[in-house]
């Protein structure tokens, strides 16, 4: 089973902590990683987008000009595509882009992109995270001590107030809980920080 240290918010090892194989120690499944993040994706779009057909359009119903004997081509409507003004011609409509995909998939490509943290030392583990009130600069403090660079996501066991709101005015951060944590994230942030309770209820929910 892997190992890793488990840190304090000054950054010193306080002990070490035995990680889950089957959560953090698997072999990561790439192709399930990629579906679950276009499915995430996918479900994210609105699908607000809409052009009017020739049905749609203002404009005469009549014919611009005569059949024939014009010397021009025959046109049955100003509301026809090819012209200016005119409908859209097979252009997109209001729809829902949302698929579904497999709960077992899902929790597999969580395991995966976990288990690719620890296997690229991306992963950090704190003994707790608190915060007496909500203060930007004590945060920035903590990542400085744990020495994160990029983007880092935290996720806790639960919502913490303090620490959610000192924590979003920092360019590149987000603080997350176990029960929102999801794939796109995962591999969306360069580093995750994770609490030894965080640790615990994920491998009881992923297990």
């Amino acid at each position: 089973m892997p190992n890793i240290d488990v840190l304090s918010v000054d950054g010193k090892k306080v002990k070490e902590l035995e990680l889950n194989e089957n959560v953090f120690g698997i072999e990561p499944n790439e192709n399930i990683v990629h579906s679950v993040i276009v499915n995430y994706m996918a479900n994210q779009r609105q699908g607000t987008q809409n052009t009017k057909t020739r049905s749609e359009v203002s404009g005469g119903g009549r014919k611009p000009w005569r059949q024939k004997g014009t010397g021009r081509a025959r046109q049955g409507s100003i509301r026809a595509p090819q012209w200016i003004k005119g409908g859209i011609a097979l252009g997109p409509k209001p729809r829902s882009y949302r698929f579904k995909i497999n709960k077992k998939e899902r929790q597999l490509a969580v395991r995966s992109v976990l288990s690719s943290k620890v296997n690229e030392k991306e992963l950090t583990v704190l003994d707790k995270i608190e915060l007496k009130e909500i203060k930007t600069a004590e945060m920035a403090k903590i990542m400085n001590n744990l020495k994160l660079t990029g983007k880092t996501l935290f996720v806790l066991p639960g919502n913490d107030v303090n620490v959610q709101k000192s924590a979003r005015n920092i360019k590149g951060v987000k603080v997350s809980i176990v029960d929102t944590m999801n794939t796109y994230d995962l591999v969306k942030y360069d580093n995750l920080v994770l609490t030894v309770d965080s640790v615990k209820k994920i491998e009881e929910v992923y297990a």
